[in-house]
């Protein structure tokens, strides 16, 4: 490991680090200024037209607890990047362009838009995510399967 986090290097075990290391709290507000989130009726409606590409990286547990968003493609967080990459070699069907509009969906809103950045470091530069997650979906009364 590296950056400011690392044991050892500068600041290592002095205490004497010039800056504090940023909390996740201010990542997330940091990386979604660069993010169009979408709440859950406009993310219904780009999916609906086939505007978007609607991606759970929800993991299974919750999946087969709350359910699915009919048309959503799954893809657990851990694969998020290697499924989504246009020009990998392990890309799902729908990976097709870096223009693709992709809309990420986590449990809350929280892990999602990490994703989406990391998904825009890879070039797709549309990525974005679900404000409140599948949670938000659910609560607008949007469809659910089992």
């Amino acid at each position: 490991m590296s950056g400011a986090g690392a044991v050892g290097g500068t600041g290592g075990l002095s205490g004497s680090r010039s800056e504090r290391p940023e909390g996740i709290d201010e990542l997330l507000d940091r990386v979604r200024l660069d993010l169009d989130r979408v709440e859950a009726a406009e993310a219904y409606a780009s999916a609906t037209a086939a505007d978007a590409l609607l991606v759970d990286i929800r993991y299974a547990a919750l999946r087969e607890r709350d359910g699915l968003i009919p048309g959503a493609l799954v893809v657990e967080r851990n694969e998020l990047e290697w499924r989504l990459d246009p020009q990998g070699s392990h890309r799902a069907a729908e990976a097709t362009s870096h223009d693709l509009r992709v809309v990420v969906v986590c449990n809350e809103g929280y892990a999602s838009s990490l994703a989406a950045v990391s998904l825009r470091q890879l070039g797709l530069h549309r990525a974005t995510d679900l404000v409140g997650g599948f949670q938000a979906w659910k609560a607008a009364g949007l469809p659910v399967s089992e």
